[in-house]
């Protein structure tokens, strides 16, 4: 690729199982995210969009291809820490992702703990301040906490390693519509403060092009157009997969959620 990315990936596949069972779920993706940008990746379920986020993560293992961050080319078994730490992951259902017997500043200690990093409750309650959460929410389990509640943890959790990257993994998808734009408000202020980049993967045109600066569009794992957020808002696509993504994205919304045009 000409010009170096954040995240730079070439020819990325990925396949399952083996024989009969063989499923290739990715096929030769290649992606370059600038810094500080936010890049969408939307398509059905099962197109291989998550698949491509586990493997910048470190989640997904065994793949071929390339990928690298800020220049410095990856590991599939991500043996660096200092790898590890550039990128962080948030999770589509924030209760899952949480463990439900630990209090939220045990949560937040734990990445602390491994990467032993010191100032840990200094850490922790600058990390809940970030993501609008009263410090004294430290000593509550997820249980009582409200879904909206949940996700700024989770969030919390993936910015106290100061991360240069954030992958998103439909984090909206499992919240109520009337939090979804909160949330997505909440990310798109943490962006502009801290010079974050983002990759958001989701089924939801909409979310996608209320938050991404470009839009990865994939089908049956391969990426069919890349697309601006203004392009994609003004319908100027040409892969009808994408013109039908966006035609459906523009019926009725409830109330809070954007539209993407």
């Amino acid at each position: 690729m000409a010009d170096q990315g954040m995240i730079d990936i070439e020819n990325l596949s990925i396949t399952f199982g083996r024989g009969s069972r063989k499923n290739h779920v990715v096929r030769g993706i290649d992606v370059s995210v600038r810094q500080g940008e936010c890049f969408g990746l939307v398509g059905e379920s099962g197109c291989g969009k998550s698949t491509v986020l586990g493997a910048i993560a470190g989640r997904v293992k065994e793949w071929s291809g390339r990928i690298a961050i800020g220049g410095e080319q990856l590991d599939p078994a991500r043996r660096s820490q200092a790898q590890r730490r550039r990128q962080q992951m948030v999770f589509q259902d924030p209760f899952g992702s949480l463990h439900p017997r630990h209090t939220i500043g045990r949560i937040l200690t734990e990445p602390l703990s491994i990467n032993r990093l010191d100032d840990q409750d200094g850490r922790v309650d600058r990390a809940l301040e970030q993501v609008g959460l009263p410090k004294r929410f430290r000593f509550r389990f997820p249980h009582q906490l409200s879904g909206g509640q949940r996700q700024r943890v989770a969030i919390a959790r993936a910015l106290i390693l100061e991360p240069e990257i954030l992958l998103l993994d439909e984090p909206t998808s499992a919240l109520d519509v009337s939090i979804q734009a909160e949330i997505l408000n909440l990310l798109k202020d943490l962006r502009q403060r801290s010079g974050l980049t983002y990759v958001l993967v989701s089924h939801d045109m909409a979310v996608v092009a209320h938050l991404c600066d470009r839009i990865a569009v994939m089908k049956d794992g391969q990426l069919v157009e890349v697309a601006s957020r203004q392009d994609m808002i003004a319908g100027d696509v040409t892969h009808p997969y994408t013109q039908m993504l966006r035609e459906g994205s523009l019926g009725y919304r409830p109330q809070g959620v954007p539209q993407t045009a």
